[in-house]
C-alpha cells in the first residue's frame, strides 16, 4: 500500500493556504489561490501532483459538502421575501448568460477556435456563466458603503435565487445527454425531494424536541446521513447529479432550529480539507502546455461574453423592476462575479462528458479574471454616486454637530443665569 498520497494532502492544503493568504491580500477569495496551488502544482506548471483515484474521490465528497452547507445556509424566507425585483435579476442573470454563453460556443466552433465542439458542450458552456459567487462583490460593497442600500439588498437577494436557478439548469442540462427518459427521472426526483424533504423535516424537528441538550452531537451525523443519502439516491436512481442531492439535504436541515448549530460543525471540515482539495484538484485537471493561440482567445473572449452576459442580463431584471440606469449597470456588475459555483458546474460537465478537457483552462481562466475585474469595475460602477454620498454624509455630520454645539452652549447659559 502507498502513503504518497498523504504527502499530496499535505502539498495541496500548504499551497492552498498560502497562496489563499497571497490572493487574500488583493481582495480575492480563497477560491482563486486553491485553483493557483493546483495550477502550479499540477501539469500546467511543476507537474508535481497529479490527478489520482483518491484525489477524485476527495474532491466529490468536498463538492457534496460544498453543496450541502449552501443548503443549510440558504435561508427560505428570505428567498420568499426578495421580492420581484431579486426574481427577475436572477432569472434574467441566468436566461441572458446561458444564450450568449451558447451562442459564443457555437460561433467559436464556426471559428476553429474549438473544433469538434458539439450542441451540449455549447449549452453546458452556457450553464457555467449563470453561476454568480457575491463574495467578493459583498467585500467590494462593504468598503463603498453601499451593502446596505436598495442595490446591495437586490444583489445578495439575487445571488440567493441565481444559485437554485443555476442548479435547476444544471440538471436540465446534464440531462440532455440521455434525453427523454432521463427528463421523467428528473420530475420523478422532485417529487422524491419534496416527499423526502417533508418527511426530513419532521424528523429532525421530533429528534430535537425529544432530545436532551447534552446530545447535540448526535445532529451533525444525522444531518450527513441524510446528505449522503440523499446524494447517493439523486446519482444511482433518478441519474440526478448528486450534488442536487446534497442541497436538498441542506434545505431540508435549513429549516430546523439547530441548522446553525449543525453548519458550525461542517464548515471546519470543509474549509480545513474538502474545500482546498475540491478546488486544487481544478486547477490540476489544467494543462497550459495545449493551449494554443486559439484558445488563448477563446477564453480572453469567454471572459468578456461572462462579464457583458452578466451586465446586461442582471441590468434588464433591474430596469424591470423600476431601477435607473446606473444602478442597473452596478446590479449588473455585483453579479459579474464567477467563483465555486462555476467551477462545480464545469467539474459535473467534464464528469459526464459533456464538456472536453481542452475547455476546462479557459473557463479557469474565466473564473479568476472575473475574480480579479469585479471588485475594479464595481469601484468604477460606483465612483460617480460614492462621492456624492461622502459630501452629504460629511454635510449631515457637520449639521449634527452644529445641534450638539448648541445644546451645549444652551445648557452653559441657564447655569450661569441660574
Amino acid at each position: 500500500m502507498s502513503y504518497h498520497y498523504l504527502l499530496d494532502l499535505a502539498l495541496i492544503l500548504l499551497s492552498t493556504k498560502l497562496l489563499g493568504i497571497f490572493t487574500g491580500k488583493f481582495q480575492m477569495p480563497r477560491v482563486v489561490g486553491a485553483l493557483l496551488a493546483g495550477l502550479v502544482l499540477g501539469p500546467a506548471m511543476f507537474n508535481i501532483l497529479s490527478e489520482t483515484e483518491f484525489l477524485s474521490r476527495m474532491s466529490e465528497l468536498g463538492v457534496i459538502v460544498i453543496l450541502f452547507t449552501a443548503g443549510m445556509g440558504t435561508d427560505l424566507r428570505e428567498l420568499k421575501n426578495a421580492g420581484k425585483a431579486a426574481f427577475l435579476v436572477a432569472l434574467c442573470g441566468v436566461v441572458v448568460p446561458m444564450a450568449m454563453g451558447t451562442g459564443f460556443g457555437w460561433l467559436a466552433g464556426k471559428a476553429g477556435w474549438l473544433p469538434g465542439n458539439t450542441l451540449l458542450e455549447n449549452i453546458f458552456l452556457g450553464t457555467v456563466l449563470t453561476a454568480t459567487s457575491v463574495s467578493i462583490t459583498v467585500e467590494t460593497l462593504k468598503e463603498l458603503g453601499h451593502l446596505d442600500t436598495r442595490v446591495g439588498s437586490t444583489i445578495l437577494a439575487a445571488a440567493l435565487i441565481d444559485d437554485v436557478l443555476g442548479l435547476v439548469a444544471l440538471t436540465v442540462v446534464a440531462s440532455m445527454a440521455g434525453l427523454l427518459p432521463v427528463l421523467l427521472k428528473i420530475a420523478l426526483f422532485f417529487i422524491f425531494a419534496v416527499i423526502t424533504a417533508a418527511g426530513g423535516i419532521r424528523f429532525f424537528r421530533l429528534i430535537i424536541a425529544r432530545a436532551h441538550q447534552k446530545n447535540l452531537r448526535r445532529y451533525p451525523v444525522f444531518a450527513f446521513v441524510t446528505c449522503l443519502l440523499l446524494a447517493y439516491c439523486a446519482e444511482e436512481f433518478f441519474g440526478v447529479a448528486d450534488i442536487i442531492g446534497a442541497f436538498v439535504a441542506g434545505l431540508v436541515v435549513a429549516c430546523t432550529s439547530k441548522a446553525d448549530y449543525i453548519r458550525s460543525k461542517f464548515e471546519p471540515l470543509s474549509y480545513l480539507l474538502l474545500t482546498p482539495v475540491f478546488f486544487a484538484g481544478i486547477g490540476i485537471k489544467v494543462e497550459l502546455p495545449g493551449l494554443s493561440g486559439g484558445l488563448v482567445a477563446f477564453s480572453l473572449l469567454l471572459l468578456a461574453t461572462a462579464i457583458l452576459s452578466k451586465v446586461a442580463g442582471c441590468g434588464l431584471g433591474a430596469g424591470m423592476c423600476g431601477f435607473n440606469r446606473a444602478e442597473c449597470i452596478q446590479v449588473g456588475t455585483g453579479m459579474a462575479c464567477r467563483g465555486e459555483v462555476a467551477l462545480i458546474v464545469a467539474n459535473r460537465g467534464l464528469s459526464v462528458g459533456a464538456l472536453s478537457q481542452a475547455m476546462m483552462t479557459p473557463i479557469v481562466i474565466m473564473v479568476v479574471g472575473c475574480a480579479v475585474l469585479t471588485p475594479m469595475l464595481l469601484k468604477l460602477a460606483f465612483s460617480g454616486h460614492s462621492g456624492a454620498s461622502d459630501k452629504k454624509n460629511a454635510l449631515a455630520g457637520y449639521y449634527h454637530r452644529h445641534e450638539e454645539l448648541e445644546q451645549v452652549s444652551d445648557e452653559l447659559l441657564s447655569r450661569k443665569s441660574r
